[in-house]
Formats: structure tokens, sequence, C-alpha cells
């Protein structure tokens, strides 16, 4: 969710439901390089809380110093660490998913990090390394020994990346073994995927990251399905549209019209998915500069089905 988890975005999805909002992922080196555009990931407001700050990295010490700089200049109620990154430029300096494959040194930082937390924390992580080494559970437990205060696992290897389809079989009975609570992400798109770790598993609650670009109020129809049994029609094109008017005045008013725009390029398409001519609003979408050209094409969507 590189890109796409900012500020702007975070505070957008919080009125459809959102139970905990969580950042951009955050270098520890680059927090304790002062490096300016990894402290903008710090940047909270009140409107999006609870929010937790997702921090990754590989060696103790990086990390328990960056955490002492996120406590001084953060305002935030969470630290969650991620294992569960499978990206290269991530893993190849052993951060993310990587520590999958060494559970005894993760165990040792995780210590280290919750000692040295005044936040409570929590931890992302997949399956395993791969479909020959899962090690979910005996992690998961692990994690829970050393303090963590919430695990969510996404339902892949690291060596899928994002590729074919999560195993939700691997962490069957995963809740009941744990004391602390259990969040599932992987491929939660719709309510089929909400219904099918339901019958396999009962977490605490879902992590909607990719799914609920462009669809925010997925949000709305998970929180209705869990708590009442309802399932909700999915949005008009006409609610389509205000939600992403609504997206898109959130990032202009915090970017300002020239880079909001080029940052939300990749993002608004998503809200026209189900929608005809997507592929031509994506194309006009991604040479857009100004405000009034995204206001065009949202109105162009619209007169193509009245």
């Amino acid at each position: 969710m590189a890109g796409v988890t900012n500020l702007p975005y975070r505070e957008f999805m919080k009125p459809f439901g959102v139970g905990l909002t969580v950042s951009e992922m955050i270098s520890d080196c680059g927090i304790c390089y002062n490096n300016e555009n990894t402290l903008r990931y710090l940047a909270t407001s009140k409107e999006e809380g609870p929010v937790a700050l997702q921090l990754f990295g590989s060696k103790i010490e990086s990390s328990v110093k960056a955490i002492g700089i996120m406590e001084e200049r953060a305002a935030y109620d969470i630290l969650d660490i991620n294992f569960g990154c499978p990206v290269n430029k991530v893993t190849k300096t052993g951060a993310g998913s990587a520590w999958l494959a060494r559970p005894e040194e993760m165990e040792e930082y995780v210590k280290a990090i919750v000692s040295a937390s005044h936040k409570p924390v929590t931890a992302k992580i997949r399956l395993g390394i791969d479909d020959k080494s899962i090690n979910v559970f005996p992690v998961s437990k692990m994690l829970e020994s050393a303090g963590v205060s919430a695990i969510s696992v996404h339902c892949r290897t690291k060596e899928q990346g994002y590729s074919g389809k999560p195993d939700y079989e691997a962490i069957r009975g995963l809740q009941s073994e744990l004391s602390i609570p259990l969040f599932v992400s992987g491929d939660i798109f719709d309510l089929n995927a909400i219904k099918k770790v339901e019958k396999i598993c009962k977490p605490a609650g879902y992590m909607v990251a990719r799914g609920g670009v462009g669809n925010p109020y997925l949000v709305t129809q998970i929180n209705a399905y869990l708590e009442e049994g309802k399932e909700l029609p999915n949005p008009s094109l006409e609610e389509q549209v205000a939600y992403a008017r609504t997206y898109m005045n959130k990032m202009i008013d915090y970017y300002g019209e020239a880079t909001g725009v080029i940052l939300m390029r990749t993002v608004l398409p998503s809200f026209f998915h189900d929608f005809p001519h997507v592929k031509s609003i994506r194309i006009a979408m991604m040479s857009a500069y100004h405000k009034e050209e995204l206001e065009q094409i949202f109105e162009g969507a619209l007169d193509r089905i009245a």
C-alpha cells in the first residue's frame, strides 16, 4: 500500500467504518538518518484515529532508535511492525517477510521493540517463506509470547508475493490458540472472502488493503455483514463518483493541486473498476494535471450511462 495509505487517504477511509488506520511502511533507517521524505510518513490526525504507524527494519539498534524519534515527533496509538512485506527492496535488507526465515532472531528483535515502545506493538506476518516452510503457527505464538498485542496474517507466503491465491486453510484454528486478536488479510476484495474465512477461522477482524482501494464502501459492507448479517448492495456509479470526488478534494487540500493530482492518478481509476469504459477513464486520468480535468472525466463517466 506504499503510495496509497497516506494521511488524506486514511482520513477519507475512516467514515466508512475503519476501526484502525495504518500508515505506509516507514523505514527505521530513514527515520534515524532524518530523511525528510521518511519523516513525512509520521504525520497523523485526530480525524483518522486510532492510528498505527507501520515500521520496518532489520536491526534492533536502528529500530529502537527510530522508535525513540517517533515517540518524540509523532502522535499515534499503536506501533505496527511489518514482517510481511515481500518486496525485494525490503526483504534484501533482511526486513519485511525475510524475518520469517529466522524466527529466533525475530523473537529477540520483537522483545526489544516491545520493551522500547511506550505504545502497544502489533505485527504483520505471512504464512512463511514458501509452501515448504509454513511456520505461521509457531511464529504467531512466539510473537504473542514476545509481547505483541495483536497479529495480522496475510495468507500467502513470501515467495508468492501477491500472486496465486491466499491459503486461508493454513490458519484454521489459529485464533483459538492465541489469547491476542488475530486479523486476516489477503484478497479481502468482497464479502465472499469474508464468508470463506469465517467458515475456517473466526478472527477478531480483517485487514482491508488493496480491496479497499477505489472501493471504500467494502468496509461498510464487511461491518454490516459481521455485526448484523446484512449484505448491503454495491454502490452505484453515482455513489462511486461522489466517493472519488471526496478523495480527490482531500488529496488536493493536503498536497496542493499539482502534487495531489499526480499522486492520485493510480488510485482514482480504481473507483470505476466495475463500470463501463474503465480503460479509457484510466488513460484520461493518467494524463491529468488539474482538478478541472478530473471533474470532466467524472462527468463523462456519468454521461455515458445516463
